[in-house]
């Protein structure tokens, strides 16, 4: 790889550099954290990860990268592809190249093209494959198949394969075994579910599995204490909320409860409900994160609470209105949390909205600055204008006048002494 080369293209397989789902990124602070943010190769402006417009061939990256007005290159995951990624972070020491054991054992079950990350301290898997339903993320180990990009560096990580290989039967174990069963890290457990996983009265997301259909979920929610609550947000009423944000957020808290915290399940029931907008699966976030997704991460985050069937027929939100007085005390608890949960988010959509707000009049400022000096200066023109017009009429005024001057010396002259011709 020459020096002024950002990668090492060689090293990547075919099958990815063949295909136009390539976007650049640049690294930004974003709230004290770097961030990597996808952006449009030759424009530079944000690229999203569900919008194919936004994305270009592997080569157009690549030489915009090279330009200097990016930091490098990702692939874009979209349900178009048999593409998965593993992402596996915090598990290389970047002094020794040493692995820890969880990641080594990955990477070797998987068996396909893997790449040290831009920050030396993790891999990149890439195979092909279906992902299974249920969690996508634990700790420091998460699965990408659709609506995400990863970053691309090139940097083969030596004695794995240089091609992209098929391995569902790997796939599906290592989810189970990594993902969707394991206990969580407290060290590296993502943010997204660390609240949601403290030990509540009805069970954690960690340990429930509300193996339930979708009708027999909804008829349960249906039933329970606040199911006018449930059925006003499922219809898609936001009586009661500032804005819908608001109420998918509400919605959202209680699927989460429900489903015991499942992301997929919560998705694909929210899809069916009367407030799904064209909003939910649009990129309003720099990771490349999709309304939707981070409401529903927000919700299972906010949510103490989680329906386990196998702990107890009713829950606590689905007791009759006739229950006794120590589960109404639990009830009431629970709506405390939820009620708390709420607030905070509607204060951050609140903060969120204040902060668009700003920009937007910061803009309209600017504009507004463009727009007077713009009329200024068309002002100082028209005065000239003016000015110059003023000037020709005087001219042609005293132009007049010399003709008019002397057509009244020539009629006195005749006057005094006639017309010599008679």
């Amino acid at each position: 790889m020459s020096s002024d080369t950002l990668i090492d293209t060689a090293a990547l397989p075919a099958s990815l550099r063949e295909r136009e789902q390539w976007v650049c990124w640049k690294e930004e602070d974003r709230d004290g954290k770097p961030t990597k943010i996808p952006v449009t190769p030759e424009t530079g402006a944000f690229a999203s990860s569900t919008d194919p417009e936004t994305w270009d061939s592997f080569e157009t990256a690549l030489e915009y990268a090279e330009t200097g007005n990016a930091t490098g290159v990702g692939f874009v995951f979209t349900d178009d592809d048999p593409v998965v990624g593993v992402d596996l972070d915090d598990c290389r020491d970047t002094e020794t190249g040493d692995v820890d054991d969880a990641a080594l054992d990955i990477i070797e079950r998987l068996d396909s093209y893997t790449e040290i990350s831009p920050s030396g301290t993790g891999f990149h898997v890439l195979i092909e494959g279906e992902l299974p339903d249920g969690r996508n993320r634990r700790g420091s180990i998460e699965l990408y198949d659709t609506a995400r990009f990863f970053t691309v560096t090139g940097d083969r990580l030596e004695d794995t394969p240089t091609r992209v290989a098929r391995r569902q039967d790997a796939l599906v174990a290592i989810h189970r075994e990594y993902v969707q069963d394991s206990e969580p890290d407290p060290e590296h457990e993502s943010g997204d579910y660390s609240s949601s996983e403290k030990q509540a009265a009805t069970g954690s997301a960690a340990d429930t599995n509300v193996d339930l259909k979708d009708e027999e979920l909804l008829e349960r929610a249906r039933n329970a204490s606040n199911s006018e609550k449930f059925e006003r947000l499922w219809r898609g009423s936001t009586a009661g909320y500032e804005s819908q944000s608001e109420a998918d957020m509400a919605l959202c808290c209680l699927l989460a409860f429900w489903t015991g915290g499942d992301h997929q399940t919560m998705d694909r029931l929210f899809r069916q409900s009367g407030l799904l907008r064209d909003k939910w699966d649009e990129v309003h976030y720099a990771d490349g994160s999709t309304y939707g997704e981070k409401t529903i991460e927000r919700a299972i985050a906010s949510t103490s609470e989680f329906y386990d069937p196998d702990t107890r027929d009713t829950s606590t939100e689905s007791v009759p209105r006739t229950s006794e007085s120590s589960t109404s005390a639990s009830r009431d608890d629970s709506e405390q949390n939820r009620n708390h949960a709420y607030l905070v988010e509607k204060n951050r959509l609140l903060t969120d909205r204040v902060d668009e707000l700003e920009a937007t009049l910061e803009q309209k400022t600017e504009r507004i600055d463009r727009l007077e000096t713009t009329i200024e200066d068309l002002r100082t023109e028209l005065s000239e204008r003016n000015r110059e017009i003023e000037q020709a009429r005087e001219e042609q005024a005293g132009t007049t006048s010399d003709c008019d001057t002397a057509s009244e010396t020539s009629s006195l002259w005749g006057r005094l002494f006639g017309d010599r011709s008679k």
